[in-house]
């Protein structure tokens, strides 16, 4: 019997896995499929290296809450860290049928033509708007406090990019938990971010940093499973059924292929999506699997391109770019993937990672292949002055790709922990709660593994 059962094996139940492990705590962690790493996958393809999921994520070396920096010293991946090209500071906006650069300080925002002067001068008004009654959705929050030609070319391209989200539907207090809390200890944005800068240059307070490694996001993942104790982990073994027991702890029911077991164990970990964890929990607690079943995920379609350098016309001198909706362009975005890592792409060759979908356009994730690929080429080739077609496309759906934390998103958290009150011993640490990035999920595992074990 086991001290501890996982059942997940994506970032956050492999990295919480790890941290229990590490910490001396026997842990069985069952995967339903024979892969972990969730959507965390990367794959060589006529000597591209492409992303299937998440492409990158953001360190703060020497920070405090810097559990991702701690994982890959632990598991001896650091030399294996690639750190982004100075040059993905540079971050890109569609607007008036060309790429315009975000700007990234207040004297860039003065000169950019991003903005119109009506815009520049509404945010200099900012530090005078009063504060909200902190309910309030990322829309509603911008519109307020910068106006609505920021959110327009800013903000909501930003949301588009991040959640692939509607910034009309998402709760900036579970979202933009940094940027809601400005407002709620300096009353202004801009007031905070310069207390912020203080803070950094008396404190030495690191700034993020992009990070991946140098055979992709995937190589994180199956370090952890290959570094965990040999029986700690059993892939291709679903977790079918939960049941607390009358002595307590709990009983877990398993199947892989044909066959069905058990395990017990005093503490069980769901970190597993919204959906799967409801099915597990609806038995002993029905308001707890509603509240689940009621977090929504947006669909995305995720395309790497792969083009002859020269037929590029734009020098692709950043991150890459955003589209405001208000646009009328059907992509979402693209990486310069070739640009920001190296070794993404052959010599002569540069690749683009294209996004598609969204919560403000779902019916993308179910089109025809040649559909979304002739868009997403016909939207590159205006915004990139790319003349002929791309030397491959490799297209990742992803159904449920990422939670939305909606406007009741904390309340539903708040009453998810008073269902689950009576069952103790029961925990959830996945992406649908605390942050959905891969560095969010590494820093949450290594908080419930201090909690479990303290």
């Amino acid at each position: 019997m086991s001290e501890l059962i996982i059942a997940g094996g994506g970032i956050s139940g492999l990295a919480t896995a790890w941290f229990l492990h590490r910490r001396g705590i026997e842990v069985t962690l069952l995967e339903g499929q024979e892969e972990v790493g969730g959507l965390i996958r990367s794959s060589l393809f006529q000597d591209y290296l492409l992303e299937h999921g998440p492409n990158s994520t953001l360190q703060k070396p020497g920070d405090a809450t810097d559990a991702l920096g701690r994982l890959v010293d632990d598991l001896g991946l650091a030399a294996r860290l690639l750190v982004a090209d100075s040059r993905a500071a540079r971050r890109y906006v569609y607007r008036q049928r060309r790429l315009q650069p975000l700007p990234a300080s207040p004297p860039q925002f003065l000169r950019s033509g991003l903005f119109s002067w009506r815009a520049k001068w509404r945010l200099l008004r900012e530090p005078f708007i009063a504060r909200g009654d902190g309910h309030e959705s990322i829309g509603a929050f911008v519109t307020r406090r910068l106006g609505a030609e920021f959110l327009d070319y800013a903000v909501e391209p930003f949301v588009s990019g991040v959640y692939a989200g509607d910034p009309w539907r998402l709760s900036v207090a579970a979202a933009l938990p940094r940027i809601h809390a400005l407002e709620r200890e300096h009353g202004s944005l801009i007031r905070g971010a310069m207390a912020l800068g203080r803070l950094r240059k008396t404190t030495g307070l690191p700034a993020g940093r992009l990070v991946t490694f140098d055979a992709g996001m995937e190589l994180l993942p199956r370090t952890i499973a290959e570094k965990l104790p040999a029986d700690a982990l059993r892939t291709g073994t679903r977790v079918t059924a939960l049941e607390p027991m009358k002595a307590g702890g709990w009983r877990v029911t398993w199947q892989r292929g044909d066959t069905t077991g058990h395990d017990g164990a005093p503490r069980v970990i769901l970190s597993l999506p919204a959906p799967e964890a409801a099915q597990l929990v609806a038995p002993f607690s029905p308001a707890a699997a509603e509240i689940l079943r009621s977090i929504a995920y947006a669909p995305i379609v995720s395309l790497g391109m792969g083009w002859l350098r020269d037929r590029i016309g734009h020098p692709l001198d950043g991150f890459g770019f955003l589209v405001p909706r208000r646009e009328g362009m059907r992509t979402l975005g693209a990486l310069f993937s070739s640009t920001l890592f190296p070794r993404r792409a052959p010599p002569g060759r540069a690749l683009l990672t294209a996004f598609i979908g969204g919560a403000t356009d779902p019916g993308a994730a179910t089109e025809a292949d040649h559909l979304l690929s002739d868009q997403v080429g016909q939207d590159l080739s205006r915004s990139l002055d790319i003349q002929g077609a791309p030397e491959f496309v490799h297209m990742t759906r992803h159904s449920r790709a990422i939670p939305q934390y909606a406007m009741d998103h904390l309340e539903k958290l708040q009453s998810l922990e008073i269902a689950m009150a009576p069952f103790p011993g029961l925990h959830f640490r996945a992406n649908w709660r605390d942050g959905i990035s891969v560095a969010d999920c590494i820093r949450n595992a290594e908080a419930l593994a201090t909690q479990i074990v303290a």
